[in-house]
């Protein structure tokens, strides 16, 4: 297959390959599950082919180069309101970093981090809660 590399095993028995969307999977999993994190966010085609359910959703906002014994990792994720940035980021490079090495024995050089927005959606929910008329008994 085109899009796999091959990574040796260091056995007599073969070789083993994992595939380019194999390692976004993982990193993607492993950046939704950070607190703080929202959602990935795709490119307006790779959005639109979600729309089309012609792209798996699972490798949304991930990009990787993988390479014989290396990977490297671009993400693109959507914050909630009011989290401090600096520190998810921080948190999605540790979460996913660990994830892709432990899961694949691949070294993992980089992974960059590109907030692409914030959600506002919990604070406008929680602000129309509070302006709503309360009723005394």
């Amino acid at each position: 297959m085109e899009n796999m590399e091959k990574m040796e095993s260091g056995n007599t028995l073969g070789s083993i390959r994992i595939a380019d969307e194999v390692v976004e999977v993982i990193a993607g999993l492993a950046a939704s599950e950070v607190s703080g994190v929202v959602s990935m966010s795709g490119s307006l085609v790779g959005d639109l082919a979600n729309m089309l359910g012609r792209n798996k959703n699972l490798t949304k906002g991930v990009k990787v180069e993988v390479g014989e014994q290396e990977v490297a990792v671009e993400l693109f994720i959507i914050v909630e309101y009011g989290v401090a940035i600096a520190e998810v980021a921080l948190n999605v490079q540790k979460t996913v970093k660990e994830a892709i090495e432990s899961m694949t024995g691949l070294k993992v050089t980089k992974t960059n981090v590109h907030i692409q927005g914030v959600n506002f959606k919990n604070t406008q929910e929680n602000k129309t809660k509070e302006e709503e008329p309360r009723l005394m008994k």
